[in-house]
């Protein structure tokens, strides 16, 4: 089993910052990838952001040059994600995901942009 945690959301104004935080624990060999998806009401869950046990990351068209996801080098099993420029368009429950041999959800963090 794995456990999945995430934190850092709240409410910000346009153009602000938010930081999520992530960190998996109980029986965890190697996760594979590690990254956020998030869920607006009345949408489906989309891509933010992942990234590789090497380091390789991948972004969502939309969050691309305003988002950041990094690992901690310390806890190879936190990562974060870093929104700069935040839009109302990014409004959503934001998820934190880990993969070694199956997908492991969190339970969501709710990021609200007002305008």
């Amino acid at each position: 089993q794995v456990q999945v945690v995430e934190s850092g959301g709240g409410l910000v104004q346009a153009g602000g910052s938010l930081k999520l935080s992530c960190t998996a624990s109980g029986t965890i060999v190697v996760l594979n990838v590690m990254g956020w998806y998030r869920q607006a009401p009345g949408k489906q869950r989309e891509l933010v952001a992942t990234i590789t046990r090497g380091g390789i990351t991948n972004y969502g068209d939309s969050v691309k040059g305003r988002f950041t996801i990094s690992r901690d080098n310390n806890a190879k099993n936190r990562v974060y994600l870093q929104m700069n420029s935040l839009k109302p368009e990014d409004t959503a429950v934001y998820y934190c995901n880990a993969v070694n041999n199956f997908d492991w959800w969190g339970q969501g963090t709710q990021v609200t942009v007002s305008s």
